[in-house]
């Protein structure tokens, strides 16, 4: 019973079309579903190798030839098989086509015309086509690709012409164009120092005209404060003329004008007001150079430089001279004052001309140490030290016959004083005059050169001595 209800579930599951042979196709139920056979004819078998037996796979109980079978019989369009063992490998072929060409020899390569007048980027100039031969001249080659040399033989090669930036050469209503630059830069030597000039200081004519300066000064200490300060607005005005005109010689455009007005217009006001008149005098004299520099006709003026150097100029002799003022000043301040400015002016004076005077003749006679080479060989260290013994010598010498500066503290305060900040000044004009390739600012002193030239360290004194005079107050002594 069982086993014919096992046949008959058999059945159940098996399609019919099993039974016929056509289609074998099984019914798993629930899980698995209908589960088809194929139905190909399976009678061939499934490797099979042509008759010709040369192309079979040899026996294995042959020995190994150490070759490998050939599949694909070789042909004209197809890539060579690899090579046996020990046999060399030829050249693959990388042009894309299936054909192998392999020619005898390199083919020769293609000669291109040289291009005239085309500048070739990214060539090595050390090349051999480009090294010049030893007459100097550059090979070239000519249509064919031959070496040709250059038809003139010259010995120097020809360099490309520097190229500049056109300037306009007028001068702007504002009177800020640009100049010509119309002298060269001197000679100089390997330190970076201009070398000495053929001619020398003129000693007799330089003592002359020092002891008519001195003359002409003292006979304005003796008149009063008010002559002394016509004579030093002259001096300062003079200054200021020299150096914006050179400066415009050597190529900057600064503002003449308004330079040389604001450094005459800076010492009356602070001898008329005093110094809380010279930031008002500055801030003018900034806007009127910048309203000259706007009024130029292009940038090509220049405003940052230019403008920079004006201040520079107001700065060094417009600021710095006013201080004179103000020590001249101090003579107004009520009775019993009268002598305190013109005294101390008259000590600085004295105490500036032996410093210059002694270290001139120190340095020339045992100079041996530089101050600093590269500005002014000529200066030493041992006039240095020359001029500040005679400083102390002569400021105590005219300590001696003043009627303010009585003690001995106090002069050798000042000595010190000129002693340090005069030869500062005078390698602060030289460094200038070294940057401008310039060797004076002006002839009108015979001997001195210009009244730059002249009066540069007392420029710089003028500020220190001034508050000096503050701190120490003399005349309460």
């Amino acid at each position: 019973m069982s086993d014919d209800t096992n046949n008959e579930n058999l059945d159940d599951t098996t399609n019919a079309t099993d039974r016929t042979g056509n289609d074998a196709t099984v019914d798993f139920g629930d899980e698995f579903g209908i589960v088809k056979f194929a139905d190909d004819d399976d009678s061939a078998p499934a490797i099979s190798f042509p008759e010709n037996q040369t192309d079979q796979l040899p026996h294995w109980t042959e020995p190994p030839t150490g070759e490998l079978p050939k599949f694909v019989m070789a042909s004209e369009d197809t890539i060579s098989p690899t090579p046996s063992a020990g046999a060399s490998r030829p050249p693959i072929n990388l042009t894309g086509s299936t054909r192998r060409v392999e020619p005898a020899s390199a083919p020769p390569p293609v000669a291109r015309p040289a291009r005239e007048g085309r500048i070739s980027i990214g060539s090595d100039p050390t090349g051999e086509r480009n090294r010049p031969d030893s007459s100097g001249s550059l090979p070239r080659r000519d249509v064919s690709g031959s070496l040709r040399r250059d038809d003139t033989g010259s010995s120097q090669t020809a360099r490309p012409t520097q190229v500049r930036r056109a300037r306009p050469s007028d001068r702007s209503d504002s009177g800020t164009g640009p100049r010509p630059r119309p002298r060269t830069a001197a000679a100089r030597t390997n330190t970076g120092s201009r070398m000495t000039s053929s001619t020398q200081r003129d000693l007799p004519t330089a003592t002359a005209v020092g002891a008519l300066l001195a003359a002409v000064f003292i006979a304005a200490i003796l008149v009063g404060p008010v002559a002394v300060m016509i004579l030093l607005i002259l001096v300062l005005g003079l200054a200021a003329v020299e150096f914006f005109t050179q400066a415009s010689t050597t190529g900057y455009q600064p503002a003449l004008i308004v330079g040389v007005v604001g450094c005459v217009a800076a010492p009356l006001a602070a001898y008329w007001i005093g110094d809380a008149a010279l930031p008002l005098v500055f801030v003018f004299a900034f806007v009127a150079g910048a309203i000259s520099f706007i009024g130029a006709n292009s940038v090509e003026s220049g405003p940052v430089p230019n403008l920079g150097l004006t201040l520079l100029g107001l700065v060094w002799i417009g600021l710095f001279g006013s201080y004179g003022a103000l020590i001249l000043r101090l003579s107004n301040s009520g009775p019993g004052f009268e002598n305190i400015g013109t005294d101390t002016l008259f000590i600085l004076v004295i105490g500036i001309i032996a410093n210059d005077t002694a270290a001139y003749f120190v340095g020339a006679a045992t100079g041996r140490t530089p101050l600093r080479s590269w500005i002014s060989p000529s200066k030493t260290m041992e006039g240095f030290v020359g001029g500040a013994i005679g400083t102390f010598v002569a400021v105590i010498a005219v300590g001696l016959q003043s009627g303010t500066w009585t003690k001995l503290s106090e002069w050798l305060v000042i000595a010190f004083v000129i002693s340090i900040v005069g030869p500062i000044g005078d390698l602060t004009e030289s460094m200038f005059k070294r940057n401008m390739d310039i060797k004076d600012f002006g002839t009108v002193i015979r001997g001195h050169g210009g009244a730059l030239d002249r009066f540069d360290s007392m420029l710089f004194a003028l500020p220190f001595i001034y508050y000096i005079t503050l701190v120490l107050t003399p005349w309460t002594s």
